[in-house]
């Protein structure tokens, strides 16, 4: 299935053109086997769906941003860097088209921000990849004045996340206070969502805090059958199974001596 549709009938040939090579270059970037093929397929099928939503009706907000989602979320499962920008530069664009008409939405800043993120991520290491950490980071906050509880607090957390893999003053904007302001912010913001709690305890343990990685493992453990129930379905497949590998990494580093090795780096 392509990644870029051909536009319509109308099309311009050298539009065309671009838009058949583009498909034929992504498709060949995200062939191949994956660790979690199920899950990429799933992503792929929903770029697509999404895709063909928003060329119908580019001017519909909502198809805008769920896009723009889609987007970060098929990035994820790219297999290069190559293909990781193109698919987040699709997602760009979505979000600057809906921002261009409604300045504040809540969504659009925020999976222009995740896309932003992908796109640093294919990038590194560069200066490109350094300069776009500030407009990630504008776009966050962006989204956090406008509504903080939006995605589960996703942009505190992401803020969060963002200050704590960042280099530090002078050449970037890493700051650890920063850094467990915005995550601790969004365990109280929301609370039953697993993910923020993985990234404070992943915090903890990267800072050598294991008193609070300890306190929050046993507050994660005590609400994983809930969240069981609040967060199913196909769409949270996904998520359940990068949740559960790092829960049990976080236990095993626990497990083992003090100072024993940094966590994974989490998804934002």
């Amino acid at each position: 299935m392509p990644i870029v549709n051909p536009l319509n009938r109308h099309t311009a040939p050298g539009r065309l053109i671009a838009a058949v090579l583009l498909t034929t270059i992504v498709e060949i970037l995200f062939a191949g086997e994956s660790l979690h093929q199920i899950f990429a397929d799933r992503a792929g099928a929903e770029f697509h769906r999404a895709q063909t939503a928003f060329q119908s009706n580019p001017n519909d907000p909502t198809a805008a941003w769920q896009f723009a989602r889609a987007c970060f979320d098929y990035a994820d499962f790219a297999t290069n860097d190559t293909g990781r920008a193109i698919v987040a530069n699709q997602g760009i664009a979505a979000c600057r088209q809906l921002l261009a008409r409604e300045t504040n939405s809540v969504p659009g800043h925020y999976y222009l921000a995740m896309n932003l993120g992908q796109l640093a991520r294919a990038e590194a290491p560069s200066i490109a990849a350094y300069k776009l950490i500030r407009d990630i980071e504008r776009e966050f906050k962006t989204a956090a004045e406008l509504d903080i509880g939006f995605n589960h607090a996703g942009a505190v957390r992401s803020l969060g996340l963002l200050y704590r893999d960042a280099p530090g003053w002078p050449v970037s904007i890493g700051s650890r206070r920063k850094a467990r302001e915005g995550l601790e912010q969004a365990v109280k913001l929301a609370p039953d969502y697993p993910e923020n709690h993985l990234s404070l305890i992943e915090s903890q343990l990267q800072w050598n805090d294991r008193s609070g990685a300890e306190t929050g493992l046993k507050t994660l453990d005590a609400l994983w059958p809930s969240a069981r129930i609040n967060f199913t379905g196909q769409g949270w497949e996904p998520s359940w199974d990068e949740w559960s590998t790092r829960r049990e990494a976080a236990r095993k580093k626990l497990e083992g001596p003090a100072g024993s090795g940094k966590p994974s780096k989490p998804s934002h």
